[in-house]
């Protein structure tokens, strides 16, 4: 393990609500933002908060996507269960309406059995945006302590002869024990948080190992990424790309190449490490090319009826927060120009302003092509990132306060 100790950031003293970033990556690109987007950005904000604060009352369990736009629920939450709660945390964030703090932390104590959870990779995704941000703007120490035992969970699924974490399926469970899947890169911080809470450096440890080996393996020479790579679990030897969400193993799942891009980034700004930076750049840089004009991602940037295929706007609002990210990691506003773009895009064209009975904000979304599963629907992730990007925008100190957009 090439971490040590000294990279790790030592425990926050008290309340995450009076935590100081050590090195601020918000307002680190201080262009102006044009007025008629500005409009348009405030506007969809101000829709999506009317929006949730018109469902949230009727939410018992938690959103994984819309039939006939209205949401269907999971009980556990799936791997999407943290963006309910961190949606409405966005939301309260922008409105200061208590109303959306307690429906937050009532959604994210339903995920209290998952802290136990060995059986997914996906704990930062169920955790960060729910408890973490609960911790950071309650200062509640319950929520921390919890964030920090499924990072326990998580880092179980490591493999250190190969260097990674397992995506799917129970430890005892050889199917799929090799198989390495980009949308990891997002779980990561939830063990960068836990080792700047708890001094361990094992957990960051870990994550940077797993991000080592992504860089290694997925990024083509065009900067474009597969969905899966599979490696002998025994050995831990490369096998070599595949797919589940993409179009092929040599395709370029849209939603996958975001969160490649957005944790690739993160991850550069939890250690410094310049390679993971760079590898950020080629997998935004690729992304950014692919875009249609209309700014929009398809499903699959390398599907044989692209650039006119089924649309992601999921795709679209992550790879926003990405670039923005990037942008104030890099100074460079070319990536923020992009995002806002981006975001400005969703705003005007994907949102559910036009039907009544929509109970999401954004439409237009993609969530498994392949199987013909959820084409053109509205998904959880799609909202919660869409907030997440406005508000990077027109609130980026209060993001900072949910998430924490430091660098080390």
């Amino acid at each position: 393990m090439s971490v040590s100790r000294r990279s790790v950031l030592t425990t926050a003293a008290g309340a995450a609500v009076v935590c100081a970033s050590p090195t601020p990556a918000v307002g680190a690109v201080g262009d102006r933002i044009p007025a008629p987007a500005l409009r348009t950005l405030r506007a969809a904000a101000d829709y999506a908060v009317e929006k949730i604060h018109t469902v949230a009352p009727s939410v018992t369990a938690f959103p994984v996507g819309t039939k006939f736009e209205k949401w269907v629920y999971s009980q556990n939450g799936g791997w999407v269960g943290g963006f309910w709660p961190g949606t409405l945390w966005m939301a309260w964030l922008h409105t200061e309406d208590d109303a959306f703090r307690s429906w937050a932390l009532a959604s994210a104590e339903k995920l209290a059995p998952r802290q136990y959870d060995t059986g997914t990779h996906d704990l930062g995704f169920l955790f960060y945006p729910s408890w973490v941000t609960a911790w950071r703007l309650t200062g509640d120490d319950a929520w921390r302590t919890g964030a920090v035992r499924a990072a326990d969970s998580l880092i179980q699924r490591y493999n250190p002869r190969g260097r990674f974490i397992r995506a799917w399926g129970a430890l005892t469970d050889p199917t799929n024990a090799g198989r390495v899947i980009i949308d990891t890169m997002m779980n990561l911080d939830l063990l960068a948080f836990a080792s700047r809470q708890t001094g361990d450096a094992k957990y960051l440890d870990i994550a940077v190992e797993h991000t080592k080996t992504t860089q290694r393996v997925f990024p083509r020479p065009d900067g474009s990424t597969p969905h899966v790579f599979d490696f002998d679990p025994d050995s831990g030897a490369p096998i070599g790309p595949n797919t589940v969400q993409g179009y092929s193993p040599t395709s370029c799942w849209s939603r996958g190449q975001a969160w490649g891009l957005y944790g690739f980034t993160t991850m550069y700004r939890r250690t410094g490490n310049d390679e993971f930076l760079a590898t950020a750049r080629r997998l935004a840089d690729f992304a950014v090319r692919a875009l249609t004009p209309d700014h929009i991602p398809v499903w699959d940037y390398r599907a044989p009826q692209q650039p006119h295929d089924i649309k992601d706007a999921s795709a679209g609002a992550i790879t926003a927060c990405g670039l923005l990210d990037l942008s104030a990691a890099t100074g460079r506003r070319s990536y923020r120009e992009v995002a806002l773009r981006l975001l400005t895009a969703l705003a005007e064209t994907c949102l559910t302003r036009n039907s009544a009975r929509a109970e999401a904000v954004v439409a237009r979304c993609t969530r498994h092509r392949p199987n013909e599963d959820g084409i053109e629907i509205s998904l959880p992730y799609a909202d919660y990132y869409l907030l997440e990007g406005i508000l990077r925008v027109l609130r980026p100190r209060d993001v900072d306060r949910a998430i924490d957009l430091s660098t080390v």
